[in-house]
């Protein structure tokens, strides 16, 4: 199978950890700490203290020695920067501040994801507490595509906007933009995709991203970067005297709980200011004061505290549904309002169109996976896999694109052709580290293979007319070939060190839960457990596949290996037949019917006996 084609040769210069050089997944296991780190691990943990294993966990993600405080206490106090350190900060914290204080009329202009809803619900949260009622438009994605277009953008001005504040969009879209200055109207840009050298024209464009934004806040989603306009506006309005007239300041903390959900959501870096922003959040969530996300939660049956599990697997979905097959306004309606029964009626649509959307994603799953393997059989060497059909919707190729790209570890670009002409399609892509599939997309709309496009480095999106579609794709195998290759020769699954189940404890876990929140940028621990029996495996659910470890001495431990059913992982588990594997993944506690457990989520296992 194509999936699990060989490692390369130069996936580690070190032995292999375990001697595992080919796993049920295809990969080499590493040890993660190597080299100048494991000299640091033993200084971080003499210095502050710490357990060695904490020590070897924070210098295994690159953790300075004097940054351990506030990696192991990131807080807002220590980790906000100044607002004004982002280009144009200033100028969009007056403007929306002016808007405020004249009364004018606002629309917020949002993307259809998680982030846009969060950011679109962020700032019409604010401008409420003011006072003013601001108008969200999030436009269809099947019909409209992603970002301001000039027809949304007039209907907003005739509307009456005097201010249209684009959120999770508007850096690449320059003619939209162009029409509201030619209708008078202002629009200040809060953004954080790749940027071109020649920005829209507008009041602000508040983008870390932007190529003369020196701020080093990059690794920011739109709500991390509306929040701090939130504070820059607070804080000129606070200048201005406008507070002093009895009018409360806003309780921004509260609104953290938004932030921490984007942020999770969109798979940004959790390093630095995102930490933050993740930790307080949740800690907000708990609060249950947003009625929409109490109301999603409850729909969702979340009876335990949030994790950050909870906000990319549980609530996310959900969220992202509406845009996805339904009403892409859901979102930030659910999000930004006050009426708990509207709120709970939201929640629980929300919920049905994420069963049809998981529905669907398994019918276009399985279509494409069919090709794929054709595709990389007849060219191995691909450095980019591209798929497309008239029948796929185009609300869920993306992540059809996340499941090729986690399959078959390259960067996927999946295409819905329109269903009428077929002459233009709608893609979403993925890629691996080391492989800009954003600055791809941006190179391929100045070549002229894009009607439009644009993103991130692991994720964009285009739209292709159908007679380019061959010169676009090699002119993306070309421009990610190098990246992809780099990519190929680190490809190896990191490994933190070694456990028994018996060494698996509530003290151990909360003891790797002070390097948290893990997830992009920042990876949970993966242990190894070596030469382990895995008994009663069984299949749960649609596809994962569940069992019990246990070690020589008999103690157990539940693990589940998610989506594996079918798959090279899961068939090993499932005929291990009681025999001793490797077995790698995450530890966890879990809840289920109000009983607490520890749990492994298995990644990968490997057969002692078929190593070296």
């Amino acid at each position: 199978m194509v999936a699990v084609r060989k490692r390369r040769d130069a996936a580690t210069a070190a032995p292999p950890f375990l001697g595992v050089s080919a796993s049920a997944n295809g990969y080499a296991w590493r040890e993660r700490l190597t080299g100048e780190a494991q000299l640091r691990a033993g200084a971080i943990s003499q210095r502050h203290g710490l357990p060695e294993l904490l020590g070897r966990v924070l210098a295994a993600r690159g953790i300075a020695i004097d940054d351990v405080p506030v990696v192991l206490n990131p807080t807002l106090k220590a980790l906000m920067p100044d607002p004004s350190s982002v280009r144009d900060m200033d100028a969009a914290a007056a403007r929306i501040a002016d808007a405020i204080v004249k009364r004018q009329s606002i629309a917020i202009f949002g993307d259809y994801d998680v982030d846009g809803a969060s950011s679109a619900a962020l700032v019409a949260r604010f401008v409420a507490h003011h006072g003013l009622q601001a108008r969200i438009y999030i436009p269809d994605r099947l019909f409209e595509g992603y970002g301001p277009n000039p027809a949304a953008i007039e209907g907003l001005v005739n509307d009456g906007a005097q201010l249209i504040v684009t959120v999770d969009c508007g850096t690449t879209s320059r003619e939209p933009l162009a029409r509201a200055g030619e209708l008078g109207c202002d629009v200040v840009v809060i953004d954080h995709h790749q940027a071109d050298e020649v920005l829209p024209t507008a009041v602000a464009v508040v983008n870390p991203n932007r190529q003369d934004d020196v701020s080093g806040l990059g690794h920011l989603c739109a709500a991390g970067v509306a929040f701090l306009v939130l504070v820059a506006t607070t804080r000129e309005l606070r200048r201005r005297g406008f507070y002093a007239n009895g009018t409360a300041e806003p309780d921004l903390i509260a609104e953290l709980d938004l932030v921490a959900l984007a942020t999770v959501a969109d798979v940004v870096p959790l390093v630095g200011l995102n930490r933050a922003y993740v930790m307080q959040g949740l800690q907000v969530m708990r609060w249950r004061r947003n009625k929409g996300l109490k109301a999603l939660n409850d729909a969702a049956g979340l009876n335990e505290p949030p994790s950050p599990y909870h906000l990319g697997f549980i609530l996310g979905p959900r969220i992202n549904a509406g845009g996805r097959i339904g009403d892409a306004a859901l979102g930030s309606k659910l999000l930004a309002g006050e009426d708990e029964v509207e709120a709970a009626r939201i929640a629980v649509l929300l919920d049905r169109l994420n069963k049809e959307r998981r529905a669907l994603e398994k019918q276009m799953l399985e279509e494409a996976l069919a090709e794929a393997e054709v595709r990389l059989a007849e060219r191995p060497d691909a450095a980019l896999l591209m798929l497309g059909s008239h029948t796929w919707h185009k609300g869920v190729v993306g992540l059809v694109a996340s499941r090729l790209t986690e399959r078959f570890r390259l960067p996927s670009c999946v295409i819905a052709w329109n269903a009428e002409t077929g002459g233009e399609g709608t893609g979403s892509l993925r890629s691996v580290a080391g492989a800009d599939i954003g600055g791809a997309v941006r190179a391929a709309v100045a070549a002229g293979h894009l009607v439009k496009g644009g993103g991130h480095a692991m994720a964009a999106g285009l739209t292709v007319a159908r007679e380019n579609l061959a010169v676009l794709e090699q002119f993306l195998h070309a421009r990610l070939a190098d990246g992809v290759g780099q990519a190929r020769e680190r490809d190896a699954l990191d490994i933190d060190g070694a456990l028994t189940p018996a060494g698996v404890t509530d003290e151990l876990i909360d003891l790797i839960a002070r390097v948290g929140p893990y997830g992009q940028g920042n990876p949970a621990p993966r242990f190894a457990f070596p030469a382990t029996n895995v008994k009663f495996a069984k299949i749960v659910g649609e596809n994962h596949v569940r069992c019990v470890l246990q070690s020589a001495d008999g103690t157990k431990l539940e693990g589940i290996a998610f989506r594996a059913a079918g798959e090279p992982l899961g068939e090993m588990l499932m005929n291990a037949g009681g025999l001793p594997l490797h077995v790698a993944g995450t530890i966890k506690r879990s809840s289920f019917n109000g009983r607490e457990r520890l749990e492994l989520h298995i990644e990968d296992a490997a057969d002692p006996r078929r190593q070296g």
